[in-house]
């Protein structure tokens, strides 16, 4: 059986689109894990699969290049926003809101939690700041902005050894869902970020990642709204006030679309 699919990027954070409000698809672990693999599938950081919904234009499910599956995304809601035309998104993580803007695409995310149990942690404890530590990396602020994140604030992000620190957070008992991990840079005013993306690894640009970001420099008074918030791919511009939801407002690319043969690819 082949699967129309589009090929798109939010400032290198990589997604195939699969389009199922008509004609439904078994995503299975296996099938994301073969479809996101480089060299053997299409190649992505997360498989999207949109579906009908009965509270907003459609619904849109993640899968993570590992084959799990996640409750938002943050650049894969601008790209599916610039391709449908969608003013309303339904996603575990919530019901977002978005605009195309020409080339830009503004998406509203809903209002961070940082209770305990919201994120979620695996016991009841303060979360700004985290009373926590991995070596040097201490007291990160952790929230939830339809997915798990932590925030450490340092002085030089070039310095972190992403890939070696990440997983060990990342897969910490006391992250019951695992959790994304943010490296930040308070510089001029606005925001220099690294991400390792759990069940994906570092990537370019990570939406939520410089969502979560943003709140916590605005709350630390480390940057005021609206921030620019620079990734390895590209800068997202994020505005939040407190009890309001968060803005995210950047690219959305369409790269190409083809065919995916799902048999094989089982």
């Amino acid at each position: 059986m082949r699967r129309h699919f589009h090929k798109m990027h939010g400032l290198g954070n990589d997604f195939v689109i699969v389009d199922a409000r008509e004609q439904p698809i078994d995503v299975t672990p296996a099938l994301a894990r073969s479809i996101a693999d480089r060299r053997t599938g299409v190649g992505c950081d997360q498989l999207i699969v949109l579906e009908p919904s009965g509270r907003a234009d459609l619904r849109m499910r993640i899968w993570n290049a590992d084959g799990g599956e996640v409750a938002s995304c943050g650049n894969a809601t601008r790209c599916v926003v610039q391709l449908t035309g969608a003013a309303t998104v339904e996603t575990d993580g919530g019901l977002l809101e978005g605009s195309s803007l020409g080339a830009e695409v503004e998406v509203s995310i809903g209002q961070p939690r940082f209770a305990w149990d919201e994120i979620p942690l695996a016991y009841p404890t303060d979360t700004d700041p985290l009373p926590m530590a991995w070596d040097v990396l201490a007291q990160p602020t952790a929230l939830s902005v339809g997915n798990p994140h932590l925030v450490f604030f340092v002085d030089d992000v070039a310095e972190v050894l992403l890939e070696e620190i990440g997983p060990s957070i990342e897969n910490d008992p006391a992250f019951p869902e695992r959790i994304n991990v943010n490296f930040a840079q308070a510089s001029d005013g606005g925001i220099r970020l690294r991400t390792w993306e759990r069940g994906v690894g570092a990537t370019l640009a990570c939406g939520t990642g410089a969502c979560a970001t943003a709140v916590a420099a605005i709350r630390s008074k480390r940057a005021a709204s609206p921030v620019m918030v620079t990734m390895p791919g590209g800068s997202l511009s994020i505005s939040w006030a407190p009890g309001e939801a968060i803005r995210m407002r950047g690219t959305a690319t369409h790269v190409f679309e083809g065919q995916l043969d799902v048999e094989t690819l089982k």
